[in-house]
């Protein structure tokens, strides 16, 4: 039980890095003609639990393609690296304090 709960923050974790990576590239390359934005979708890759495989990266639609065919809009990856921060820290907290119940019950396991 532990270990497909651990496996599931551990896949969380990699999910938020690959996109933490994506949203890195798509602000490199705000000024690259023809260039589009790329995102993940977290629900759908959560759900799948692919173990080793890459997350599946689209075209973000919608967003207004400018001139020279680029459709990154920084403000907006500005916002998906801090929805990113954001969804890192809660794991991380979800995890320090399961280590937290779990050290306690070995304390007490010791001491009872």
């Amino acid at each position: 039980m532990l270990d497909r709960i651990a496996a599931s923050k551990e896949h969380y974790l990699n999910l938020l890095s690959a996109r933490q990576k994506l949203v890195a590239s798509n602000i490199a390359n705000a000024d690259t003609p023809g260039y589009r934005a790329k995102d993940i979708d977290f629900q759908r890759e959560f759900l799948t639990l692919a173990k080793g495989a890459d997350p599946a990266v689209f075209e973000t639609d919608g967003l207004p393609v400018g001139n020279d065919g680029n459709n990154v809009n920084v403000e907006e990856q500005a916002r998906l690296l801090a929805e990113n921060a954001i969804r890192f820290q809660f794991v991380s907290m979800k995890i320090k304090g399961e280590f937290k119940d779990i050290k306690m019950a070995l304390q007490d396991g010791r001491n009872g």
